[in-house]
C-alpha cells in the first residue's frame, strides 16, 4: 500500500503505466488505453468488475505484485528486504486464517463462502466507486510525460488538481462516512493533515485555483459525480476503432 497508493498513486496520478489505480482489466478510462470491442459495454459491466475488485486485489493482484516486483505496468522493479517478505507472507497467512479457515470452522465451507463474497463485494464496489469519482469522471486529466525527459510538464500540485475531482464536498453524512475522501483534492495536496481540516482547507485551494487561473473540479454531489463517471466510461468505450 506504501508503494502502490502512498508513493505511485499521489505522485503519479492518472498516468498511465505508473498509477495502478487506471490500470484497471477489461475497462478503459482513458484515450491513450487502447480499445477492445467489449469496452461497448463497460458502462453496464463496470459493477461486476468494481464488486470483485477487493478480491481479486487481495488474492490474485498482490500476489502477482510480489512475485513480479512492480507496483505498476512501467514502474520500476522493487527488490523487497526480507522484512517485507516476512510481513507479506505472515499478514497474507493471517488473514486467510482469520477470514477463511476460522470462519469455515466455526460455522461451515457455505456460510462462509457466502459471507465472504458478500463482504468483499461490498467492500470492493464501496472502494472503487470512491476512487473513481474522483479521478475518472468527465474533467479529470490523464497527462503524457515528455518523450524525451520522462517528466510532466506541469508543477505537482497542478497537476493534482488537474488529475482529481471532489463531490458532495458539502454533506457531512458521506464526509463522515468516507473520512473526507470526497474532499480528494485537498486529500492529494495534504496527504498528512487530518481531513477534518479539508473543509476549511478546501475554500483556500479554490480561491488560489481561482487567482492563478487553474481549473477546479468539483461535483455537488455524489450523485452527479457518479452520472459523470458513468458518462465518461461510456464515451470512452464508443470512441476510436476496435482491436
Amino acid at each position: 500500500w506504501k508503494q502502490k497508493h502512498n508513493i505511485d498513486h499521489h505522485t503519479y496520478t492518472n498516468i498511465e503505466g505508473m498509477d495502478h489505480d487506471i490500470d484497471i482489466k477489461f475497462m478503459r478510462v482513458h484515450e491513450d488505453q487502447p480499445k477492445h470491442w467489449y469496452h461497448k459495454f463497460q458502462h453496464l459491466y463496470w459493477v461486476l468488475l468494481y464488486g470483485i475488485s477487493y478480491i481479486a486485489w487481495i488474492l490474485y493482484q498482490d500476489f502477482e505484485k510480489y512475485f513480479s516486483g512492480r507496483m505498476a505496468k512501467a514502474g520500476k522493479a522493487h527488490k523487497m528486504a526480507l522484512k517485507e517478505h516476512f510481513i507479506f507472507w505472515s499478514t497474507k497467512l493471517g488473514y486467510i486464517f482469520v477470514y477463511l479457515i476460522l470462519p469455515v470452522i466455526m460455522v461451515g465451507w457455505v456460510e462462509t463462502l457466502i459471507g465472504f463474497v458478500i463482504v468483499g463485494v461490498v467492500c470492493g464496489f464501496s472502494i472503487s466507486v470512491v476512487f473513481q469519482l474522483a479521478h475518472v469522471v468527465e474533467g479529470t486529466q490523464f497527462p503524457e510525460p515528455n518523450n524525451t525527459t520522462s517528466k510532466i510538464e506541469q508543477e505537482w500540485a497542478v497537476h493534482q488538481i488537474n488529475t482529481t475531482a471532489n463531490f458532495a464536498t458539502k454533506n457531512k453524512v458521506i464526509s463522515w462516512f468516507l473520512g473526507g475522501l470526497n474532499f480528494q483534492v485537498e486529500h492529494h495536496l495534504f496527504p498528512g493533515i487530518s481531513h477534518i481540516h479539508y473543509p476549511q482547507i478546501n475554500k483556500l485551494v479554490k480561491e488560489t485555483c481561482l487567482e492563478f487561473n487553474v481549473a477546479y473540479l468539483e461535483h455537488r454531489t455524489m450523485t452527479k459525480a457518479f452520472v459523470s463517471h458513468i458518462l465518461h466510461i461510456k464515451k470512452l468505450g464508443s470512441r476510436t476503432v476496435s482491436i
